[in-house]
């Protein structure tokens, strides 16, 4: 969900505000799954507050910044191998908030073209939360005790800058042609480290992701006075190295196709309804975990095998002018 405000203090300076969801995922498999021991649920949750205030220079030239307020909130839960005791679960929950910001400009080429760029900060999450255990018996040896004892956790998360370049053109009454990229630095996001408030290292998981691109375009055709048909394509890179993959985020590059409308209701009203598929790169896994050591303990098996994925996404949108 999203929420979008705007007013003008005058002419040529304009105050917003943002709430959004800007990264989130989820994935969850069932519970008897042959790789419980390295992933169950997977959750991460964002909600940004961002006010912005943008400037018109002159004609031509428009300039923005704004500052994000970033909640997190991750959530983790997997099966515990105890070996000959059983097998027992744990879950990991932590959030904070986090601060960036984010600059624009427009700049108005000619009367029917326009050209963008924006940039957004990483945002830093230092999370807090606990790691509860569930065991099958309480009978166990002292260094599985220590092991599998609740208690307070932390876990720094840095949510990745990232860089957009945009352009739109009228080209005539019925037609309008628009496209972007847009570079993000995964790259900041080499591993994900869990740690007792002891500092004792609880469980880590090494990501290494790569830097991605984005591409996409689009076209919109004015049907009527009231009515804008919509339409684009995109194709979206993975940060994920196959060598790194894990159950917890088995994603791959994407293609998306979308189809979209937008209806003007009235003069101060206006619905937008959109459509998007995405075909999802078969991503292969092969996450051996069988070895164990005093920072992992358990023997969370092989996973070995092959994903297939697809998205479909459909969204609604309400703007009003008052």
């Amino acid at each position: 969900p999203n929420a979008y405000f705007k007013t003008d203090l005058n002419e040529n300076i304009k105050l917003g505000l943002a709430i959004n969801a800007p990264f989130g995922l989820k994935t969850e498999y069932d519970e008897e799954w042959l790789g419980r021991f390295q992933a169950d649920m997977s959750e991460l949750k964002t909600i940004n507050f961002n006010p912005a205030i943008a400037f018109k220079l002159n004609d031509q030239l428009s300039l923005g910044l704004g500052i994000s307020a970033m909640w997190a909130e991750a959530t983790l839960t997997r099966a515990v191998n105890l070996g000959p005791f059983g097998h027992g679960s744990v879950k990991v929950k932590g959030d904070d908030w986090g601060f960036g910001y984010n600059l624009g400009a427009i700049y108005q080429a000619t009367a029917d073209t326009r050209i963008g760029i924006a940039y957004r900060s990483k945002v830093e999450q230092h999370l807090d939360g606990d790691a509860k255990f569930r065991r099958p018996t309480n009978a166990l040896p002292a260094a599985l005790l220590a092991a599998t004892a609740n208690g307070d956790i932390t876990a720094d998360v840095s949510l990745p800058a990232s860089l957009s370049f945009s352009a739109f053109s009228h080209l005539n009454d019925k037609w309008e042609l628009m496209g972007d990229i847009t570079w993000t630095r995964w790259s900041q996001f080499e591993r994900l480290a869990v740690y007792r408030n002891s500092g004792t290292l609880l469980t880590e998981t090494i990501e290494n992701w790569d830097n991605t691109m984005r591409y996409s375009v689009g076209v919109n055709y004015l049907y009527s006075d009231a009515i804008k048909l919509r339409a684009g394509l995109a194709y979206d890179e993975e940060a994920i190295k196959d060598e790194f993959r894990t159950a917890r985020i088995p994603g791959n590059d994407r293609k998306w196709i979308s189809l979209g409308a937008s209806y003007q209701m009235s003069p101060t009203s206006k619905f937008d309804v959109g459509y998007a598929h995405l075909f999802i790169s078969d991503a292969k896994i092969d996450d051996d975990q069988t070895a164990v050591s005093a920072a992992a303990p358990f023997n969370n098996g092989r996973v070995r095998g092959e994903y297939e994925g697809r998205v479909d996404i459909l969204s609604l949108q309400y703007t009003h002018n008052f």
